[in-house]
């Protein structure tokens, strides 16, 4: 079986298509990303694959996201539910959907497991795609005979983390929009409307106030090296975003520095725990061993803190230390969630009462992202009175007391 071991985290690199051949001769085919060409055929040899061909995936179609995963679980689901055959499901599934990128990919799958490929095989070739939480989960259904109904159960957990992500970004995405927005109104000002002030004043043959010398050396700033201020901005954004992709080190940082950070860090914290749960709280009930599902987890709560946490967890649980204790080690979990976490561990209800935890921190970011919304509006426009504002008046004064003199 030829699966990748390195985790679908939007890792760096490119898509790699390639086929081989498997020890017993059989000829494979499937996705897996990597830095070079190279790269990618030492990571199948290592694997045990007599590598045929391989080929950078080009074209500039729509990429398959987050979302389009979690829709076709979704639908794989409700027509496993209501009887549909597997290879039929995957045909309705991939020609009606709107991206041919997962129209293609589906298409593979199904032919993997037409050749005689097991469903989580065939997803494990795709881990571009298909993390080790999304196969685990599949491979247990196969292997209980409940394949439908963990479908239901990763569909929904899949739904749920997407919420939750979405809820933050759409906090995020209305102070950022007005930030930029503020940036560029502000740099317009400086760059054509300060000048024609400037050139103004110069006949007055009088002392400028402060604030107004201040406002049109910013402005001669503005103008004479705009293009070092926006492709300074622009260049330190990407590069963060490159460091930020490329180093688990950096990564660990900021979401340390993230969580640290008032009324924001609240939220990406529990939104963090509402995830962990509800990521081991699908695998254990699919089944999955808990030192096996933990090696899942800690890369489902989208932080490095938790991540590099989770390890240190799976470690103490693999010694022989309870969910509960290896938890409270760490630090990071609240007192109800460790007490939660006991609980279900002394009943046998682990799955319910993790379920339990998440629901409530879900409930949790909703409110907290809703009390954020209304502390930014009022915030924002309070600033951006004070900068347009400060503008204005500092433009104007020197014809006030050009007026007053007259007067």
């Amino acid at each position: 079986m030829a699966t990748s071991n390195k985790k679908n985290e939007r890792a760096p690199g490119y898509i790699w298509e390639w086929e081989g051949k498997d020890r017993a001769g059989k000829v494979i085919r499937g996705e897996m990303r990597a830095e070079t060409e190279a790269v990618a055929k030492t990571q199948l040899r290592r694997q045990g694959i007599t590598v045929v061909k391989v080929k950078r995936r080009r074209g500039f179609g729509r990429r398959i996201t987050e979302k389009d995963i979690t829709l076709f679980t979704r639908q794989l689901s409700t027509m496993m539910r209501a009887g549909v055959p597997l290879l039929q499901a995957f045909d309705i599934a991939a020609k009606g959907h709107g991206n041919p990128a997962v129209t293609r990919m589906l298409l593979e799958v199904r032919a993997d497991v037409e050749a005689g490929s097991s469903l989580a095989e065939a997803f494990s070739k795709r881990p571009v795609y298909f993390d080790k939480l999304f196969v685990n989960i599949i491979a247990a259904g196969e292997t209980g005979g409940v394949l439908d109904s963990l479908l239901d159960k990763l569909a929904t957990y899949k739904e749920k983390v997407m919420a939750v992500k979405g809820k933050i970004k759409s906090a995020m995405i209305y102070p950022t929009a007005i930030i930029a927005t503020a940036f560029i109104i502000t740099a317009v000002i400086m760059i054509y409307v300060i000048p024609a002030f400037k050139e103004l004043f110069s006949s007055f043959g009088a002392d400028l106030p402060a604030p107004t010398l201040v406002v049109i050396w910013l402005s001669d700033l503005f103008v004479n090296y705009w293009w070092l201020i926006f492709g300074g901005l622009i260049g330190g954004i990407v590069a963060i975003v490159t460091l930020f992709k490329r180093s688990p080190a950096l990564r660990e940082k900021m979401d340390a520095l993230i969580l640290r950070l008032p009324v924001l860090g609240d939220i990406v914290r529990k939104a963090t725990i509402a995830r962990w749960a509800r990521t081991l709280s699908t695998l254990f009930t699919a089944g999955v061993p808990l030192v096996e599902a933990l090696d899942s987890v800690g890369g489902a709560s989208g932080n490095q803190v938790y991540a590099e946490a989770t390890k240190q967890v799976q470690s103490d649980v693999s010694a022989g230390s309870s969910l509960s204790f290896s938890m409270q080690r760490t630090d990071l979990f609240p007192n109800m969630v460790l007490q939660m976490t006991s609980i279900g561990e002394e009943s046998g209800s682990l799955d319910s009462m993790l379920d339990k935890v998440a629901d409530f921190y879900e409930e949790e970011v909703d409110n907290a992202v809703a009390a954020l919304s209304s502390l930014l509006e009022p915030l924002i426009m309070i600033i951006l009175g004070v900068l347009i504002g400060g503008l204005v008046i500092a433009m104007y004064m020197p014809i006030f007391k050009m007026g007053q003199v007259v007067g």
